[in-house]
């Protein structure tokens, strides 16, 4: 079988900052992420749900605006937490049979 010698470039940052390129997580079997990642992503879920009810019960715009206000936060914690830098690679897949090479390969 042959051994694959592709590297993932593109920087190595710890969970914790970096350099500004992709962090690389072990490969746990799951969805990575920082913690920070998911407050912010909780945050705008939080604002979503709100705004969601609000529509639901009347409208009420006072909730519902309340509610895209927190949305609104949760992007900007997004924008300084940089969740779009915090990604997960993981090491190749062995596939039992073949070449280990996928069809575009």
């Amino acid at each position: 079988m042959a051994e694959d010698t592709r590297q993932t470039n593109g920087g190595t940052h710890e969970a914790g900052g970096g350099d500004g390129g992709p962090a690389v997580h072990p490969s746990s079997g799951g969805h990575g992420g920082r913690a920070s990642s998911w407050l912010a992503v909780t945050v705008i879920l939080l604002g979503f749900t709100i705004a969601g009810v609000a529509l639901c019960l009347g409208p009420n715009w006072f909730v519902l605006w309340m509610g895209t206000a927190v949305c609104v936060m949760g992007g900007i914690l997004m924008l300084v937490f940089r969740v779009f830098q915090d990604i997960v690679l993981e090491a190749p897949r062995e596939m039992s049979g073949g070449t280990g090479r996928g069809i575009l390969d």
